[in-house]
Order: structure tokens, then C-alpha cells, then sequence
């Protein structure tokens, strides 16, 4: 009797030990589900901390701003459209850079890339167009700010040699071509406020009228860029096409970094030795377009363009002296050699710049603008498109010449001569003796006599096509 009334007893027991075993076992599954979702986000999170890591400041190098303070200051920012609208073009970047770099973006090895607009046709590319006064670099530059995705900007380096006092030759020389060398990096890193510092007078809040040429540069041009006009306001170097107001550089900054490239045109960067830690620069992709003419046409285009400069000169041509200042020759034969020594480097190709260098003839470029283009854009690895080509075709066989002497309207087959039917043979020899080996390695033939130098059918250039480095 006593076993029969413990039985039940003991199976109550029974079942309340399951109950509550399936209890524990309940919560503990839960804990490990938990546990388990917490360890796949935190790892989600380190791999995008990792990649970030991987590019060095890559906002505060690249922008030269906080992105906080950017956000902050431009309200507009702040829609969710805008916002998904930076963030892919930050994905972009990073994108590049980390191709850059050599590292292939994670989970694309594996053919694991999610579904999302179509990644940019190639890396950041960073062209620099570098030349001389009078070498037709407005012209040739044109070739870069017509195309649509390209930040182009005319000449920066002006507002530093106008701030920044540096004598000729010698330390002084270098240090000028280190300051603009840094420069260069900032600006290809779409950092423009570092122009701020040379700009004369200083921007106030960012906004500046004095921009040097800005009517030559599309970018600046462009909305959003180009704010409303403000009355009583006098831009000197204003938009060409439309009224803008005065330059905000922020916006400025931000237009640079959406476009895909960046081209600069620099007249005041003779040794190419400098640019070397920008062509090893992971964050750059440094192209290097050396653009030299003629220095006989160089010489004769300054004398008109900048006459005042050359006074000596006329009085030597005017008065009939047998011999020109020696000053005067030193300074053509220091100029024709820094343009010398700068491309026997290029070509020779050292490591550093093995594929970044292309020689161009601002002649050849002439005669065949537009293949030229296309050698230049292939060099660069940019597309070439149709806005560029038409704008080639329209502006290289006008029935005159644009007026001005910046006006990059020409027709360009006829033009690039007229030089020899107005040069005195005598200047055309001085030239000659100071700049031949320059001219040797470029491929101009010198005049024997005055008859040489003024008839067409001597030639006085070398078929040597395009010097590009694959």
C-alpha cells in the first residue's frame, strides 16, 4: 500500500525535474542565439573598421576638412536623398584608393559584390599638364576642362608666386618648386582651401572674387558652384558663359571631389624631380603631360604678350648692336635647359615614373589635334568623349584666329608657323645658339639662313610624332 501511494509522488517529481530542465535548456538555446547575432555584427563592424583603417585619413587627407564641420556648414547636406548621395561617392573613393593601393575591395574576389550602381570605369586619375608660357598650354588644357567629369583648374600656381617672393636660381629656385609641389598634392587631393593662404586679399567665410582666371576653369563655372550673382560685387576673373557670385571655396572643394579626375595646368613647374613623392603617393594616381614648343615661336609669342619684359630685346633688334645683353642670353639658356634636363628625365624613365610621363609637341598637337587628344586621354587611361571631340572640331578650324592673346579658338594647322614669317633672322639665331640642345632633343631644325626661315616648304620639324611612356 505504502509503495502504491509513493509512485505517484515520485513520477510528479519526475515530470516537474523535465519541466524545468526544458526551462534551462529553452533560455540557454536563446543566450547562444543572442550570442551568436552579437559576434556576426561586431564582426561586421570590425571588417568595416579594418577597411577604413586600411586608407590612412583618407576624408581628412582627401578633404582637408573635418566631415562634421562640412555636414554642419552646408544644410543642404542634410536631405536623406544628398546624404545616400555622398555616400556612394565616398564608397566610390575608397573604392579607387583601395585599387590604388593594390588591394582588392573585400568580398569581390569571391564574386560576392551586391547588387548596386555599376563601380567607375577605372581609378582617380591625377593629370598634370606642365609647361612654359607660350607653349599653347590654354589650348591644350582646353582638351581636359571640356570633358564633363573632370575638375580642371587653370593655373593655381599663380596666386603662389604672387604671395611667395623666391629669386631665380640657385636655393631659391628649389624651395619655390618645393612650395608648389606641395601645393600641387593639395589641390589633387581637392583640397583648396590651402589657396586660401596666397589668395590676395584673403577669403572671408570661404567666398573670394579674386580667383585667378576662374572663367577658364568649367568646374568653377558650374552649379552648384556658380551661386547667385550679387550685385555691386566686381568678380575681376569672372565666369565667361554666365553670371556667378563670388567663389565659395567649400563648394568649390565638394565639386572636385564628385567629378572622377582631377587635371591641373602649371606653367611654373620646370624640374620634374620634384613631383616625385606625388607620383608615389598611394592616395594619387599621378599623370605627368610635358608640353614644349618651339623655342624660337616661345620667344617671338612672349615678346608680344609680354612686351614690357622684353624691351631689351626690341632696343637690341631696333638699334642694330651687334651683341645682346649676356644676362638676357643666360636667362633663355637656363630656361631652354631646366625644359631639357626635365624631359631627359621623363624620358629616360625611372621607376618611379615609369608610365606617369608623356612628351608632347605643342606642333604635332597642332596639326592632328584631335588624335593628339586621343593619345593624350589614352596615355591619361580616361575615356575620351564626344563633348571633347566636338569641341575640337569646332575650335581648331575656325576661319581666323579668336582674338586675344589667351584665346584657345584657332585654326590650329596654319597657326602654329606664322612665327617664322615675323621673326628677324638674327633673333632666330640667338635662340638657336642658347637653346640648341634643347632643340635637338625635340626635334627642331635649325634655320641656316634668313631664306630657310621664312619659306614654307622647309620644313624646320622632325617627324617625330608623340614620346609617350606605356
Amino acid at each position: 500500500m505504502e509503495k502504491g501511494l509513493t509512485w505517484p509522488q515520485d513520477c510528479r517529481d519526475f515530470v516537474h525535474s523535465l519541466r524545468m530542465r526544458s526551462k534551462y535548456a529553452i533560455f540557454l538555446a536563446f543566450v547562444v542565439v543572442v550570442f551568436v547575432f552579437i559576434e556576426k555584427e561586431n564582426k561586421i563592424i570590425s571588417r568595416v573598421s579594418d577597411r577604413l583603417k586600411q586608407i590612412p585619413q583618407s576624408l581628412a587627407d582627401a578633404n582637408g576638412t573635418d566631415p562634421a564641420l562640412v555636414l554642419a556648414e552646408n544644410a543642404s547636406l542634410l536631405s536623406l536623398s544628398e546624404l545616400d548621395s555622398a555616400f556612394s561617392q565616398l564608397q566610390s573613393r575608397l573604392r579607387n584608393l583601395s585599387l590604388q593601393l593594390g588591394v582588392e575591395p573585400e568580398g569581390e574576389a569571391e564574386g560576392e559584390r551586391e547588387a548596386g550602381p555599376p563601380p567607375p570605369a577605372g581609378p582617380r586619375r591625377h593629370v598634370l599638364l606642365m609647361a612654359t608660357t607660350r607653349t599653347g598650354s590654354s589650348f591644350v588644357g582646353e582638351f581636359f576642362n571640356q570633358q564633363g567629369n573632370i575638375f580642371y583648374l587653370f593655373e593655381p600656381l599663380w596666386h603662389i608666386e604672387r604671395t611667395v617672393s623666391f629669386e631665380p636660381g640657385g636655393a631659391n629656385a628649389a624651395g619655390s618648386a618645393l612650395v608648389y609641389r606641395d601645393v600641387l598634392k593639395q589641390l589633387f587631393l581637392c583640397d583648396l582651401y590651402v589657396l586660401e593662404h596666397f589668395i590676395s586679399p584673403l577669403p572671408e567665410d570661404h567666398l573670394t572674387q579674386f580667383m585667378f582666371r576662374r572663367g577658364s576653369s568649367r568646374s568653377l563655372c558650374e552649379e552648384p558652384v556658380c551661386t547667385p550673382f550679387v550685385k555691386k560685387v566686381f568678380e575681376k576673373y569672372h565666369c565667361k558663359d554666365r553670371r556667378c557670385g563670388p567663389l565659395n571655396v567649400t563648394l568649390a572643394a565638394e565639386a572636385c571631389r564628385r567629378k572622377e579626375h582631377v587635371a591641373l595646368k602649371a606653367v611654373r613647374i620646370r624640374q620634374l624631380e620634384f613631383l616625385q613623392p606625388l607620383a608615389e603617393d598611394p592616395r594619387l594616381d599621378l599623370r605627368v603631360i610635358q608640353l614644349v614648343r618651339d623655342p624660337r615661336a616661345v620667344l617671338a609669342s612672349r615678346m608680344v604678350a609680354f612686351a614690357g619684359k622684353y624691351e631689351t630685346w626690341k632696343k637690341w633688334l631696333a638699334e642694330g648692336q651687334d651683341r645682346l645683353r649676356e644676362e638676357e642670353v643666360q636667362r633663355l639658356r637656363g630656361n631652354c635647359e631646366s625644359i631639357r634636363l626635365s624631359a631627359e628625365l621623363g624620358l629616360r624613365q625611372p621607376a618611379w615614373l615609369r608610365g606617369r610621363y608623356m612628351l608632347v609637341r605643342y606642333e604635332d598637337v597642332a596639326r592632328s589635334p584631335l588624335q593628339k587628344a586621343r593619345d593624350m586621354y589614352r596615355f591619361a587611361g580616361i575615356r575620351l568623349t564626344p563633348q571633347v571631340e566636338d569641341w575640337i572640331e569646332k575650335n581648331t578650324q575656325a576661319a581666323r584666329d579668336g582674338s586675344g592673346i589667351y584665346s584657345t579658338r584657332k585654326n590650329s594647322s596654319e597657326q602654329f608657323e606664322k612665327w617664322r614669317f615675323s621673326m628677324p633672322f638674327k633673333l632666330a639665331q640667338v635662340v638657336q645658339a642658347a637653346c640648341g640642345p634643347a632643340m635637338s632633343l625635340f626635334g627642331y631644325k635649325l634655320a641656316r639662313d634668313a631664306a630657310s626661315l621664312t619659306n614654307r616648304s622647309v620644313s624646320l620639324l622632325e617627324e617625330r610624332g608623340t614620346f609617350w611612356v606605356t
